[in-house]
């Protein structure tokens, strides 16, 4: 998770990734933000994330995200 954390920062910083847990209802991850993060993930975690997978309940947090890394490299 602190992984996570690092790269999401490297990408947006100045979002408490912590506890935010709306971060694409409230629009602090634009699509080149996702598809920058979905680029980092796969190279980080050697997970392939697929469209199907890039949905907002998937990247409106950390712990969605990680989530998502998790059941991917399962």
């Amino acid at each position: 998770m602190d992984k996570l954390i690092e790269i999401l920062e490297e990408i947006k910083p100045g979002v408490d990734y912590e506890t935010c847990d709306t971060l694409i209802d409230d629009g602090l991850l634009d699509s080149f933000a996702i598809l920058s993060i979905v680029s980092e993930l796969q190279d980080e975690f050697d997970i392939s994330i697929t469209p199907a997978e890039i949905v907002p309940e998937n990247f409106n947090s950390a712990a969605a995200l990680w989530e998502m890394v998790c059941r991917l490299k399962g």
